[in-house]
């Protein structure tokens, strides 16, 4: 298999490991059982981080640690876990804000006739983003995921 291709399937590989392995942490978490937690943005681990790591791990192990490609990689997977904990982290806390703001909208109209209120149909989406140690975890499992990846291919598949 050519080397180019291997990374992008180990990164997306990574990538549905993350998103399912999102099933089972809900379930620690909650107790319930969700299927849809491995389609959904947000949780433990970060898939964004796992994908990013997965591919800069593979190609340090391929190329080596001072090469280009590697330090391309890495580079972008910092700009991606940095957005995945920061920005995104953020704009959903928002979210959560206005969906909490509109909700005491919905109660303070129904105690004041005069004031028009039309709620949405459905509620701003609020798990957007991750935790510190969501982002951190998904970063473990991607860089071990790309490690193995490229040892794997060194036995010549």
């Amino acid at each position: 298999m050519d080397k180019m291709n291997r990374g992008v399937i180990t990164a997306l590989s990574s990538i549905g490991i993350a998103q399912a392995l999102k099933v089972y942490t809900h379930k620690r978490l909650t107790g319930k059982w969700d299927i849809k937690q491995a389609v959904t943005t947000g949780g433990m681990p970060s898939s964004h981080s796992a994908g990013v790591s997965a591919l800069a791990a593979y190609i340090a192990a391929n190329k080596g640690s001072r090469h280009t490609e590697t330090a391309l990689a890495a580079i972008f997977g910092v700009i991606v876990m940095y957005d995945a904990q920061g920005v995104r982290r953020h704009t959903g806390e928002i979210a959560q804000l206005v969906n909490d703001l509109e909700d005491k909208f919905a109660d303070l109209s129904g105690e004041f006739p005069s004031f028009e209120f039309v709620a949405r149909d459905k509620q701003l989406k609020e798990l957007l983003g991750h935790q510190p140690l969501e982002v951190l975890g998904g970063a473990v499992l991607g860089g071990l995921l790309g490690l193995i990846s490229a040892k794997y291919e060194d036995r010549g598949d």
